[in-house]
Formats: structure tokens, C-alpha cells, sequence
């Protein structure tokens, strides 16, 4: 995939995480790390259970980054002990 693709599928996929795991943190530059890394994490995970990972843009990709950025969100909720947004809810 391309740079922009990378950048739309992280951003849809860090939105719907973020709507999930209820992550009061904002930002679009935050949003896009988190689906982002979440794609790779999501792609990791799907390669080592020898399947194939995230290699083109479609609803599969999107789901797995998507997974794999809610991976994410709930770690760094774990780590921080829900401190600093992630988790609270209003």
C-alpha cells in the first residue's frame, strides 16, 4: 500500500478503536499513530497465525488494523492504570 493509503486505512481504524475503547484523547495526528501502529500490530499478529497480513486496501485490512489498534488502546489503558483518558468515561 501507499503512503496514503496507510494514512486513510489508520485513520478510519484509530476513529473506530478510539470509538470502542471510549479514548477521550483527540487529536488527528494522534488518531492516525494509533490505527497506524495498530495496522502493523493487527498484520504481526495475523501473519504469525499464518495468515496473511495487510498488504492492499479493503474491508479485511481496515478490520485487522482496526483489531489491532483496539490491541493497542487496551494495553496502553492496562499500562496507565486508565490515567490520561484512555477508558474514563463521562
Amino acid at each position: 500500500m501507499n503512503i496514503i493509503a496507510w494514512i486513510f486505512v489508520g485513520l478510519v481504524a484509530g476513529l473506530l478503536a478510539r470509538w470502542i475503547v471510549r479514548d477521550d484523547r483527540s487529536g488527528c495526528v494522534y488518531t492516525v499513530a494509533v490505527g497506524v501502529l495498530g495496522a502493523l500490530i493487527g498484520g504481526a499478529l495475523m501473519n504469525a497465525g499464518g495468515h496473511e497480513g495487510i498488504n492492499e486496501f479493503s474491508l479485511r485490512s481496515l478490520g485487522v488494523a482496526a483489531l489491532g489498534a483496539i490491541l493497542l488502546l487496551l494495553v496502553l489503558q492496562a499500562i496507565s492504570g486508565g490515567r490520561r483518558g484512555i477508558g474514563r468515561r463521562r
